[in-house]
């Protein structure tokens, strides 16, 4: 993977799959750094967390920020109480998972003012082509919009992480780079991933630039 910023976030529609990816994403981190945190402000879906990896997590030394409620039968949309560290604590390298749209950017807007001051992130928008409110570039575009208006922080890459699943085909990973490179064109953003799920990485890897093999996150049953 390339190079980390000390901070991470990772934004999208509903059902992008970004969860999935912050928590690869946070994996990959822990081999590089010693001080990893995964932080879960997604107010809007709990039903498919973050903290579903917590066994994963606590075997690698990850630190898991998320809201008390949690994977609990209270549907309450708290953010978690030491969501501060992420900012305050300048040795803790952070994934974030910030939530779905703009509704659940909008608790980034807290963290907003001292990530910009301190410059050390990466804004990542996870685009999906195969979800319905995302399958083209225009609709994703004006998505992209309403959470940079909502989280009051600009994107700086893209990760295109159009997939179907555990039914996911080479092909169906094919089809999408056009789709990302249309974002990329009309955003002025850089597709700095497209991601995989690596039981067929192999059948890519020379065909996409960028490739990124992730492992499924199992979903709570």
């Amino acid at each position: 993977m390339k190079e980390f910023k000390r901070i991470t976030l990772l934004c999208g529609h509903y059902g992008s799959g970004k969860t999935n990816v912050a928590v690869n994403m946070a994996l990959s981190l822990r081999k590089q750094r010693d001080r990893v945190a995964i932080a879960d402000l997604d107010i809007v879906n709990p039903y498919f967390r973050s903290k579903d990896s917590i066994a994963d997590f606590q075997d690698n030394g990850i630190r898991l920020i998320c809201s008390e409620y949690a994977n609990s039968n209270v549907d309450i949309p708290a953010l978690p109480q030491d969501m501060y560290a992420i900012t305050d604590d300048k040795e803790l390298s952070v994934i974030i998972d910030v939530g779905g749209d703009d509704r659940g950017a909008l608790a980034l807007g807290r963290l907003a003012p001292k990530i910009i001051e301190e410059n050390d992130y990466e804004m990542l928008m996870v685009i999906n082509c195969y979800r319905p409110l995302t399958r083209d570039a225009e609709s994703t575009i004006e998505v992209m919009r309403e959470i940079e208006y909502a989280g009051h922080i600009k994107f700086t890459g893209i990760v295109n992480n159009s997939n179907l699943g555990v039914a996911t085909t080479p092909e169906d990973v094919l089809k999408s780079v056009e789709y990302a490179r249309e974002v990329s064109e009309q955003s002025g953003l850089p597709v700095v991933y497209t991601t995989v799920n690596d039981n067929i990485y192999n059948d890519l890897c020379d065909k996409i630039e960028n490739l990124l093999p992730l492992s499924l996150q199992a979903r709570p049953v």
